[in-house]
């Protein structure tokens, strides 16, 4: 039966950095994946650019922007490797990329380049990768310090098991819950999974409603209790999508509404006032769709049902206005599910993991990285930050 020093199960993001740290030091690493390709996560992301790490993703700037029971848990990996050190080796394989919009750091090509930089990493590294391969059964070994593993073409054994799976989101990538049940397994408790980084569903008689809004943009404020995120949000056949329903729905829960701003940093009130006074014989729709689209302000407009013309209106009509356009209320009842959610919420609990190494606490020569960890990033390179930097903490020392 082949020994190996560690074994990775799971060839994304998190799991190949850490076969790359641990190569480095010497280890004989074998990462194995039942996938026809390495990294499938990384080659869709982005839109197939990959948005491969967020310049704010630091302990200072992005301690606020990751999800989990304890939020301080990712600060010890995230401080220790950092985006200017994914981004050095990006440089160093002569990857060119730009940044967008709120420190997004995406390829100016295709995401595959960054498959190409890990795959030869882990080559320069001595790494084994097995590919089109199942984990069908995961067990101590017979000395209890390693452990053994049957795969479907093959069993091993290792003395460092670094689990690498990632969550539930999006499985006809092949997610599975497998990361899960290893940690069950060895007695690590698991908190509560749910898609995040998901568009918000309603229910029939909204979603008849907004029908006539599918595949219409706009930018918002999005709010949830005390968060809000500032983005574009898109009408969907559906519901809501766009980076800023996307982000949302990390917080939002099941019968809660959210609220939208539609005119992000512009006095409603001072528009509404200048219309009654420059344009006092139009309807209120005809106002509206002089700041939003013109479905969407037909849509607020019939929702308001406020008649005549807008030079009749008084202040406390013009505030229901100002209210609708600032204000709008809505009640999604879903989301799209792990089908097409970026990422996973919660996971392997970090009470039972050390925040330097990844370790199990009371499992000795087990890890957990990446998305199977409850720790959970905003949308726009956190998670994938995340991977990397809880990647290479487990790679030091497994």
């Amino acid at each position: 039966m082949p020994h190996y020093d560690v074994v990775i199960l799971g060839a994304g993001a998190a799991g190949m950095m850490a076969a790359i740290e641990a190569g480095k030091r010497g280890r004989q690493v074998l990462v194995v994946d039942h996938a026809k390709y390495a990294g499938e996560k990384i080659r869709i992301s982005g839109g197939g650019r990959c948005n491969f790490t967020n310049v704010n993703a630091t302990v200072d700037k992005g301690r606020d922007r990751f999800l989990s029971n304890n939020p301080r848990f990712a600060l010890s990996a995230l401080s220790r490797y950092t985006p200017d050190m994914f981004i050095a080796m990006v440089r160093d394989h002569g990857i060119s990329f730009h940044e967008k919009t709120l420190g997004q750091l995406f390829c100016d090509g295709p995401a595959t380049q960054i498959n190409t930089m890990m795959l030869g990493e882990m080559r320069k590294a001595g790494v084994t990768l097995v590919l089109e391969t199942g984990i069908e059964k995961v067990e101590r070994d017979e000395s209890g310090d390693g452990f053994a593993l049957r795969l479907t073409t093959s069993s091993v054994t290792c003395d460092s098991l670094v689990v690498a799976t990632g969550g539930k989101s999006i499985p006809k990538m092949g997610a599975t819950g497998l990361g899960y049940q290893v940690a069950a397994q060895f007695g690590l408790r698991v908190t509560d999974t749910r898609p995040a980084l998901v568009p918000l569903t309603f229910e029939t008689g909204a979603l008849e409603r907004l029908k006539e809004l599918s595949g219409i943009a706009a930018d918002a404020i999005v709010r949830h209790g005390k968060t809000a995120f500032e983005e574009a949000l898109l009408f969907t056949h559906r519901g809501l999508s766009g980076p800023s329903i996307l982000q949302i729905s990390s917080y939002w829960r099941e019968g809660d509404p959210i609220a939208v701003d539609l005119l992000p940093h512009q006095d409603a009130a001072e528009v509404l006032r200048q219309a009654r006074k420059t344009t006092p014989k139009v309807q209120i729709q005809t106002v509206l769709a002089s700041v939003l689209p013109k479905k969407l302000a037909q849509l607020l407009g019939d929702e308001l049902d406020l008649g005549g013309m807008v030079g009749d209106f008084s202040d406390k009509k013009l505030a229901l206005v100002e209210q609708k356009l600032k204000n709008w209320t809505l009640k999604p009842v879903g989301s799209e599910g792990y089908r097409t959610a970026e990422v996973t919420l919660g996971g392997v609990d970090t009470r039972d993991l050390d925040a330097k190494t990844m370790a199990a606490r009371n499992v000795p020569g087990l890890f957990f990285v990446g998305e199977v960890v409850d720790v959970t990033g905003w949308l726009g390179g956190y998670n994938f930050q995340w991977a990397w930097a809880s990647g290479w903490a487990a790679g030091q020392v497994a």
